[in-house]
């Protein structure tokens, strides 16, 4: 990442804008990333939502219940914002804060730690989220990137 984070997370969000977002579409994306973290060999959780519901969810070796409760509260933290867990963690620390000190939220329902993104709908705007936990928070927010940014080419 570079030096101008909170302008790099901006431009991301501006690039990694979906044309649609289908059951398909989900399973599409979700085994995409299942596949970059084998390649990896990055145990973690992955999980995509749209509305209400999960499309997507996988926990590959070495991953636990914690990283589900991880998810849910990225996510969390992606559908009351509207941007990315990572992208909202980086306001605060910006102002010189935390989340947990100055959001006024429930830390045991949100978390602004890297690792969940919004899908973005062009013409429409955010109908849901990808997340992924189980590696550090830039790790998290990378995988999601990378994939993406695949899923769209």
């Amino acid at each position: 990442m570079s030096t101008d984070l909170p302008a790099e997370l901006a431009e991301q969000e501006r690039a990694l804008v979906l044309p649609h977002f289908t059951n398909d579409d989900a399973w599409r994306l979700g085994s995409l990333l299942v596949s970059l973290a084998r390649e990896r060999g990055a145990a973690v959780a992955i999980d995509i939502r749209r509305g209400g519901q999960q499309l997507f969810h996988c926990a590959l070796e070495g991953t636990s219940p914690d990283n589900d409760a991880w998810l849910d509260r990225k996510s969390a933290v992606v559908l009351r914002y509207g941007t990315s867990s990572l992208a909202v963690g980086e306001r605060f620390r910006a102002k010189g804060t935390t989340f947990e000190a100055s959001s006024h939220l429930d830390p045991a329902l949100f978390a602004a730690h890297g690792g969940a993104f919004p899908l973005r709908v062009a013409g429409v705007g955010v109908v849901g989220v990808v997340g992924v936990s189980g590696l550090p928070q830039a790790e998290d927010h990378a995988l999601v990137v990378h994939a993406l940014t695949r899923f769209l080419e």
